[in-house]
C-alpha cells in the first residue's frame, strides 16, 4: 500500500502577495486539497510553508516555475563579448527540451525561461527552495521517480498544460471579475480532487485556483501519468515540466462514461 504523500502546490511569483500555496494529501489514488492560501508580506510563501510541512510522510511540492535553464544558453555565454554573433538558433537558446517537448505533445508553449519575464519568477521560486532548506535543515532535491523516499522533494509543473490534457478550461479565468470561468474549472477538478465545501478563495482569486491545479499535477505524477524526459542528464540541468500524457486522460475519460 502507497505510503500517504503530503502534496504542496506553489503558483510561483515575484511578489509574495501573488503567490498562492495549497496543501492537500495523496492517499492511495485519491487527492484531497485541505488549504489554500494566498501570501502577503506579513506572512510570506516560506513562512506559511515551513509550517506546513511535516516530513513525518514524504512530502512532495509542486511548483508553477520553471526550475532551470537552457543548457546551451550557459554554453554560449559563457565565453561571449558584446557584438560577438550567437551561433546558436534562438529556439535551442532560450527554450529548453522540456519546452520543445511540451509544445510538440501537448500544442502549449511555456515562456522562454532564457528571454521571458518569467525568468525572474524562476529565480523567486529557486531561492524559495534555499529558503526552505535553510529553515528546515532538510535538503529538497528534484524527484525523477513517483517513488518517492522520505523528506522533502520538488517537481516543476505546469497547470495550464495539466488543465488542457484534462479538458477542463486553461485561459480566460485570471482577471478578478472572471468568478463564473473559474467556478467552471472548480466543478471540473471536483471530479479529480477532494475539495473542501467552502471554496471561496479559489473562486476569487485566480492564484490560488493555480495553486489548487498543483496539486493536480502532483497526482498526476505520483500515480505514474506524466511524462518523463528521454534525456535524463538534460532534464537535471535544465529541469523538466511533468504534465499528464494524452494517453493517460483519454482513457480517464473513457473509464468516466462507462
Amino acid at each position: 500500500m502507497r505510503t500517504p504523500v503530503q502534496i504542496i502546490g506553489v503558483d510561483c511569483a515575484t511578489d509574495d502577495t501573488k503567490v498562492g500555496i495549497a496543501r492537500g494529501v495523496l492517499d492511495g489514488q485519491d487527492a484531497r486539497l485541505d488549504e489554500v492560501v494566498v501570501c502577503g508580506k506579513e506572512r510570506s510563501a516560506a513562512d506559511h510553508l515551513a509550517s506546513w510541512i511535516n516530513t513525518t510522510d514524504p512530502v512532495l511540492l509542486a511548483l508553477d516555475a520553471p526550475l532551470g535553464w537552457p543548457q546551451p544558453l550557459g554554453a554560449s555565454l559563457a565565453g561571449h563579448r558584446a557584438g560577438d554573433e550567437l551561433l546558436v538558433a534562438p529556439n535551442d537558446i532560450f527554450r529548453r527540451a522540456t519546452d520543445r517537448f511540451t509544445q510538440r505533445t501537448l500544442g502549449k508553449t511555456p515562456l522562454d525561461v532564457g528571454a521571458d519575464r518569467i525568468a525572474r519568477t524562476a529565480h523567486a521560486a529557486l531561492h524559495l527552495l534555499g529558503e526552505l532548506r535553510r529553515r528546515l535543515d532538510q535538503p529538497i532535491p528534484l524527484a525523477w521517480s513517483p517513488q518517492l523516499s522520505r523528506g522533502i522533494s520538488a517537481i516543476e509543473v505546469y497547470p495550464a498544460a495539466t488543465l488542457d490534457v484534462w479538458g477542463i478550461r486553461s485561459s480566460r479565468y485570471k482577471n478578478p471579475e472572471q468568478v463564473a470561468e473559474r467556478r467552471e474549472i472548480i466543478a471540473a477538478l471536483r471530479h479529480q480532487l477532494v475539495l473542501p465545501s467552502d471554496v471561496t478563495v479559489l473562486e476569487q482569486n485566480a492564484d490560488a485556483l493555480d495553486a489548487a491545479v498543483c496539486l493536480l499535477c502532483a497526482k498526476d505524477f505520483l500515480l505514474g501519468q506524466t511524462s518523463p524526459p528521454a534525456d535524463v542528464a538534460l532534464a537535471a540541468v535544465e529541469g523538466w515540466i511533468w504534465t499528464r500524457t494524452p494517453a493517460a486522460s483519454r482513457l480517464a475519460r473513457q473509464r468516466s462514461t462507462r
